[in-house]
Parts: C-alpha cells; sequence; structure tokens
C-alpha cells in the first residue's frame, strides 16, 4: 500500500497540488501569464509563417496573382459558357483574351513613350534639384547634410543589393511564375467549381455550412476587389492624365500610366504617382504648374477615396488605411513589389474569411442558447 501511494501520480486539483497553486495566484498574475503565453504562441507562429513565405514566395505570388486574375476573368468565362461553349474552350479564350489585351496594351505603351520614358528620368532629376535647392533655402538644412543623407540612402541600397547572378535568378523566378499563373489561370477558370465543391465535400459536415459560407464570402470579395480596382486605377489614371494635358505638362502619358499602375498598391502607389508627378511638372513648368499639379493630384485621390471608392467597391471590400498600410509594408517586406500588389486583396479576403466564420458560430450559439417553444394546447 507504501508502495502504490509513492507511485501514484500527485493530485493537481488537492490543496497542495498545481492546480491548487494557481487557484491561489492574484488573478492579475495569472491574466499576465496566459497572455504571455499566448503572445509567444502567436509570435512563434507569425515567425514560422513568414520564414515559409519567403521560401516560397515565388509560388505564393504566382497563386495569389491567379486567384486575382481569375476572379477579374470569371464573369467573362461565365459568359462564353452561357452561349454555349464547353468549359474548356471558353476558358482558353479568356487566357487567350487576356494575353491579347496585355500584349496589346505593351505594344502600345511602348510605341508611344519609348523615347519619353528616357526623357522622364531627366526631368525627374531636375525636378529633385530644384527641390533641393529650395529645401537648402528654405529649410536650415545645409547642402552638406542634404549629401551625406542622399550617401547614407545610397550605401544602405549597395549593402542590399543582390549578387550577380541574382538577376538571373529572379528573371528564371518571373518567367517560371507567369507560366505557372496562366496555367493555373486555364484550369480554375475551367475546373474551379468543382475543385471547390470536392474541398466542401472533405469538411465534416457539422462545418461544411459555414465552410462554403466563408468560401463564397471571400470569392464575392476578391471579384469585388479586383474589378474594383481596375476601374478606380483606370480613372485616377484618365483623370491626372487629362489634368496634366490641360496644365502644359510634359510626358503626360507615361506619368498617366504611372498613376493607373501605383494605384493597385493602395495609399502608397497613389502617393508615389503624385511625388512623380509634382517633380516632373516642376522641372518642366515651374513652381507655380507644380502646385496646380499636386492640387489636381489631391482633388482626384480625394474624390477617388471619398465617392469613387464607396460606390464602386462593395463595402465588404474596404479595409481601415492603417490595416492597409501594415498589409502593404508587410508585404513589401516579404516579396517586394509583388508582395506590395497582392497583400491587400489577401487580407482582405482573410478578413471576409475569418468574419463570416465568426458570425455563422455566433448564430450557431445563439440558436442553441434559445430555449425551444413549449408545445401549445392540442
Amino acid at each position: 500500500m507504501i508502495e502504490d501511494d509513492e507511485r501514484r501520480p500527485p493530485d493537481r486539483t488537492a490543496p497542495g497540488g498545481l492546480r491548487g497553486t494557481w487557484d491561489r495566484l492574484p488573478w492579475l498574475v495569472r491574466s499576465v501569464v496566459m497572455w504571455s503565453a499566448c503572445l509567444v504562441v502567436l509570435v512563434t507562429a507569425l515567425y514560422l509563417l513568414g520564414r515559409i513565405a519567403v521560401l516560397l514566395a515565388p509560388l505564393a505570388i504566382a497563386l495569389a496573382v491567379t486567384l486575382f486574375l481569375t476572379a477579374l476573368l470569371d464573369p467573362v468565362t461565365r459568359l462564353l459558357r452561357r452561349l454555349r461553349l464547353p468549359g474548356s474552350l471558353a476558358a482558353l479564350l479568356t487566357v487567350l483574351l487576356l494575353l491579347g489585351v496585355l500584349f496589346g496594351t505593351a505594344v502600345l505603351v511602348w510605341s508611344l513613350t519609348a523615347g519619353q520614358f528616357r526623357d522622364l528620368a531627366g526631368e525627374l532629376d531636375q525636378g529633385v534639384e530644384r527641390t533641393r535647392d529650395f529645401v537648402t533655402s528654405t529649410l536650415p538644412v545645409s547642402e552638406a547634410q542634404l549629401d551625406r543623407l542622399t550617401e547614407q540612402a545610397q550605401a544602405g541600397l549597395e549593402r542590399g543589393s543582390p549578387d550577380p547572378l541574382a538577376g538571373a535568378r529572379t528573371a528564371a523566378e518571373v518567367a517560371g511564375s507567369v507560366l505557372l499563373s496562366l496555367v493555373l489561370l486555364f484550369f480554375l477558370l475551367k475546373d474551379g467549381r468543382s475543385m471547390w465543391h470536392w474541398v466542401v465535400r472533405r469538411i465534416a459536415e457539422r462545418n461544411r455550412t459555414t465552410a462554403a459560407a466563408a468560401g463564397r464570402a471571400g470569392w464575392r470579395t476578391l471579384g469585388a476587389y479586383s474589378r474594383g480596382t481596375m476601374m478606380i486605377a483606370l480613372i485616377d489614371a484618365v483623370g491626372i492624365g487629362l489634368a496634366l494635358v490641360l496644365l502644359g505638362v510634359p510626358m503626360a502619358f507615361p506619368l498617366a500610366l504611372i498613376t493607373f499602375i501605383g494605384a493597385f498598391v493602395p495609399i502608397i502607389g497613389a502617393t508615389v504617382a503624385g511625388v512623380v508627378a509634382v517633380l516632373v511638372a516642376l522641372a518642366a513648368n515651374g513652381p507655380g504648374t507644380a502646385l496646380l499639379v499636386l492640387a489636381a493630384v489631391i482633388a482626384v485621390q480625394q474624390a477617388e477615396g471619398n465617392l469613387l471608392e464607396p460606390l464602386i467597391m462593395k463595402r465588404q471590400v474596404r479595409l481601415h488605411p492603417a490595416v492597409i498600410l501594415v498589409a502593404v509594408t508587410a508585404g513589401t517586406l516579404v516579396a517586394g513589389i509583388a508582395g506590395a500588389f497582392v497583400s491587400v486583396p489577401i487580407t482582405a479576403v482573410a478578413y471576409r474569411v475569418v468574419d463570416t466564420v465568426q458570425r455563422h458560430r455566433q448564430q450557431a450559439a445563439h440558436q442553441s442558447a434559445s430555449p425551444e417553444p413549449e408545445p401549445g394546447p392540442a
């Protein structure tokens, strides 16, 4: 009996056991310990996910771009299927249409702006020099201090520059990612719905309805974001390009193209495109025109953010600017420019999926907690 008592594990619920010791701790200490443990687990999980994302960055970017293009082009495929075309032919025609639009736009832009982009670099240099002269003549900053800051920035960029083989490696990764995206785009347009139904059937029956609703909400969010971003980018480019033409700023078409591309990176892209337009106007036409261009850029962006975006974008897509800044910064750190492009749609879809799952769980908990009505008299 003594040996049995010695081998018996300690009673954790006894007054002297671990449970009793934990219960005797102040509630503040217990809360701090629990929150600290949760924080350690969360940081570890985020670190592991970040490492995996860095290792699989080309594949992750290719998948994100494929999903973005699929959501953008899915209405075209559905329209072709309504015309009684087979699924394979409808998907193939959609992919060929995308390639035709991209190559046609690239050829048109190159033919119109091949020489202007070389002039754009010179205009930007002149704009930077004029800005430098304004800063040194207006603010208490000397030219030596500006030169020192410029040298430090250049040194930082040189330290972060890749090795000579990195360019070829990057080009090969980009080519492989583009080819993979096109192939996956064809199969998703052709068999995407059947793939999703197959995944839903493999989920446990008690979670199947929630998973299906979350998937539909995420897909609607991605589709609304892709089509809305395309329309807003086009409107921004047309508005700012028209303002540049009316103000007589040279190279209005390249600047409008930069505005269109920058619109796909919320907040940061529009800011960079506006700065480039103002610098070119400053170098070409002086500070008066530059101020007018700045006013036009601000007016277009304010109209887009306060009027066009709520009308074009669905309310479920909109995110807080702080969330957008964090997402764009994280995407840029993980995968560079490509990460900046895909970080916001990924964040919007993830938010909508999590929100849908939480609402379904709350509804299920409310239904299970509500008492059943008593049967009335016969």
